[in-house]
C-alpha cells in the first residue's frame, strides 16, 4: 500500500470519533434515501398494484366514443391466444339509485356506481373477488356491495336486500331487487368500496344495451410486455374505435399528483445526503486542526503539498466507501425487513417493496462521491500550512 494511504488510514484510526462520525453522516443519508424509497415507491406501487388487480387490468380497453359493440366473447379469446395474457374479462358501469328497508325504515336513496361483471372471468382477471366477506357474484339477482355503500346505507349485511335504479338507453328507470351475498372491502379503499357489483348481463338488461360491455380488462403473466400487447392489439383491430391502455396510462388522472409527491421525497432525500457531505467538511477540518503539527512535521522532511493533498482525499475515499458500504447494508436491511413483515402504509395498504438495484448502486456511488468532493476543502487546506508554522502549533 502506498505509504500516503498507510498515513491516511492512521491519521483516521487515530481519531476514530470521527471516523466513527464521517461514516454515520455518509452512511444515515443512504439510509433515509432507502427508508423513502422503501415506503413511498412502495406505496406507489401498490396503489398501482391494487388498481390493475381490481379495477384497470394490466391493459384496459375501451371505445372512444361509447359502448364497445363488438362481442366482449370474440374479443376476451382474441387476448386469450397471446402467450402474455394470462385472463380477460368484460366490464360495464353505470350509476344507479339505491335504497334498502331494514326492520320495516326504508334509507333514503342516494347515488351509487354500479359495475356489472361476468362472475366466471371476472375471478381470472381480477382480484376483486378476494376483497369480498360472503360470496361473490353467483347469479343474476345477487350483489356484491362495497364496504362504504354498506355503512352509508345503515349497515347493509349479507342477506339483506338492496333495490337498484338505472336509466336506461331510452331515459326510462328500471327498478330491480338483489340478495347481497357479500361486502367488499380492500386495503385502503383501492377496490370497489364505493360501489355495487352485479351480474354483467343483469346490467346490460336494466341499461337495454345488448351485448355491448363499457370495457375489456386483461391480465398478463409479464406486466413487462403490456406495451407490446396493447399495440399488438389496435395494430389487429385497425378499423374499430378502440383505446387500449397500460395501467399507467389508464390510472394516470390518480397517479400524477403521487408521482410529483415521490419527487418531492427524493429531493428532500438528497438535500439530506448533501447535508452529511457538509458533516465530512466538518469532520474533516477537525481532522486538519488535530493533525497540524504532523502536517508541518511532513512538510519539514520533504513531503510536498501534492502528498498533503493525496493524503486527505484518500480519507475522504475511505470515509465515503465504509459510509456507502455501512448505509447501504442498513437500507438493503430496511427493505428485506419491510418486505418480509409486509409492511403497510398507515395500517391499511400492503407496500409493493422492491429491490431497484440501479438505485441502490446509484445512491451508494453518489453518496461515495460527495465524501470526496467534501474532502477537496479541507485537503487544500491542509496543503496550506506552512512547515515552520505548523511545527510551532501545540
Amino acid at each position: 500500500m502506498d505509504y500516503r494511504a498507510q498515513l491516511a488510514k492512521r491519521m483516521l484510526m487515530n481519531k476514530k470519533g470521527s471516523l466513527v462520525g464521517a461514516v454515520l453522516a455518509v452512511s444515515v443519508g443512504i439510509l433515509v434515501i432507502h427508508v423513502n424509497f422503501v415506503i413511498f415507491q412502495g406505496l406507489f406501487d401498490a396503489i398501482v398494484r391494487d388498481m390493475s388487480d381490481y379495477r384497470f387490468g394490466d391493459i384496459y380497453v375501451t371505445d372512444k366514443e361509447d359502448f364497445i359493440e363488438k362481442s366482449d366473447q370474440v374479443l376476451v379469446n382474441w387476448f386469450e391466444r397471446i402467450p402474455y395474457v394470462e385472463a380477460a374479462t368484460p366490464r360495464m358501469s353505470s350509476t344507479a339509485s339505491i335504497n334498502v328497508t331494514k326492520f320495516g325504515e326504508r334509507i333514503e336513496e342516494f347515488r351509487v356506481p354500479v359495475v356489472g361483471v361476468d362472475p366466471v372471468t371476472d375471478v381470472e382477471a381480477s382480484t376483486i373477488y378476494t376483497t369480498v366477506d360472503g360470496e361473490y357474484i353467483s347469479s343474476r339477482n345477487t350483489a356484491v356491495v362495497g364496504s362504504n355503500v354498506a355503512r352509508d346505507l345503515g349497515g347493509v349485511i349479507v342477506g339483506d336486500n338492496i333495490k337498484l335504479k338505472v336509466t336506461d338507453r331510452r331515459g326510462e328507470d328500471q327498478t330491480k331487487r338483489f340478495i347481497v351475498t357479500g361486502i367488499a372491502s380492500s386495503p385502503g379503499g383501492q377496490g370497489l368500496d364505493t360501489s355495487v357489483i352485479i351480474h354483467i348481463d343483469t346490467l346490460r338488461d336494466m341499461l337495454d344495451r345488448g351485448d355491448d360491455t363499457d370495457a375489456i380488462l386483461v391480465k398478463l403473466n409479464d406486466r413487462k410486455k403490456a406495451a407490446e400487447v396493447r399495440d399488438l392489439f389496435l395494430v389487429s383491430f385497425p378499423n374499430d374505435d378502440f383505446k387500449a391502455e397500460t395501467i399507467e396510462e389508464s390510472a394516470e388522472e390518480a397517479l400524477s399528483g403521487f408521482r410529483s409527491g415521490i419527487a418531492m421525497i427524493n429531493m428532500i432525500g438528497l438535500f439530506g445526503m448533501m447535508s452529511s457531505a457538509f458533516a465530512i467538511v466538518t469532520i474533516q477540518m477537525m481532522l486538519v486542526t488535530s493533525k497540524t503539527r504532523e502536517i508541518g512535521v511532513m512538510r519539514a522532511i520533504g513531503a510536498k503539498r501534492k502528498d498533503i493533498l493525496i493524503i486527505f482525499l484518500f480519507q475522504g475515499l475511505l470515509i465515503g466507501a465504509i459510509g456507502a458500504a455501512v448505509g447501504t447494508a442498513m437500507g438493503l436491511s430496511y427493505t428485506v425487513y419491510a418486505k418480509e413483515t409486509k409492511m403497510t402504509f398507515a395500517g391499511s395498504i400492503p407496500l409493493e417493496v422492491s429491490y431497484d438495484w440501479g438505485k441502490i448502486t446509484q445512491t451508494a456511488f453518489t453518496a461515495f462521491g460527495l465524501a470526496i468532493v467534501a474532502s477537496i476543502y479541507p485537503a487544500f487546506k491542509a496543503t496550506r500550512l506552512q512547515p515552520v508554522e505548523a511545527m510551532r502549533t501545540v
